[in-house]
């Protein structure tokens, strides 16, 4: 069995610009004398990028950090729900926030343009460095996520936060639920409900509701006075109830609807 200090180290360019993608195969093929290793492709977006790494197992996937739909930082949180996470060295042209970030945690990046001396370095320092960790990418994404991720099968499922209709804490797990299906996620209610303050409104203890989605209120069967409320919701047959503690909400959202 090939030993992993022997085998070509698999890589996969993420770049949304042609010229960029083509520069980084140049210096790859530069470095490649010195240092064993095979492209296992390139993607010109995020959304291509994590279908093509779920496909074609990478140890290192250089990545850009501005692109449009879904920046480097966020493709970065999602390749982490896949079994087996590869490296990531970020690619950046200079950002002052970004830098700083970069070396408060330690994370690896090239600044344009890249050398291939560097590029080399950073290869090296990639086929053994620990995978970036959940909260350190978190902390260096300072927007929200366009996208929430589910592992299924091998394959990672974007979810548009502007399609999700609520979020149910489910034990360990978050089930997403948009207007065809759910979806299950390894997140955190609370940590979610941070991150899209402006998107969610809690209407109980395990459940946030997209405010869009609210199509108004109802009592619960049996209620009456200052009993339970439900929320009707676009896109969806689901009520979801609304606690005693969050009853703030019937009054906020329910008197323009």
């Amino acid at each position: 069995m090939m030993d992993s200090a022997e085998r070509p180290l698999r890589i996969v360019i993420v770049d949304d610009e042609a010229p960029a993608r083509n520069r980084m195969r140049d210096l790859l093929a530069d470095c490649a004398s010195q240092l064993p290793l095979a492209i296992e492709g390139e993607a010109d977006s995020g959304r291509t990028a994590l279908a093509l790494v779920a496909e074609r197992a990478a140890d290192v996937v250089l990545l850009d950090i501005r692109m449009p739909e879904m920046d480097g930082i966020e493709v970065a949180q999602h390749l982490q729900k896949l079994e087996h996470p590869p490296a990531v060295v970020f690619t950046t042209a200079y950002d002052a926030y970004a830098i700083r970030a970069f070396e408060v945690h330690a994370v690896d990046y090239l600044l344009k343009p890249i050398r291939a001396g560097r590029l080399r370095e950073a290869l090296l320092r990639a086929r053994s460095a620990a995978r970036p960790r959940p909260e350190v990418l978190r902390e260096l994404q300072p927007n929200p996520r366009a996208f929430l991720s589910a592992q299924e099968r091998g394959k990672i499922h974007l979810i548009p936060v502007g399609d999700v209709i609520f979020l149910k804490a489910e034990l360990k797990y978050v089930t997403v639920r948009v207007a065809r299906r759910e979806y299950l996620v390894e997140e955190s209610l609370t940590r979610l409900e941070q991150e899209y303050a402006g998107r969610f409104v809690r209407a109980h203890r395990n459940c946030l509701v997209a405010k869009d989605a609210i199509r108004g209120f109802e009592r619960a069967a049996g209620e009456s006075g200052e009993g339970s409320w439900l929320v009707v919701l676009d896109g969806c047959d689901e009520k979801i109830a609304v606690s005693r503690r969050q009853q703030h909400i019937v009054r906020e959202f329910g008197k323009n609807r």
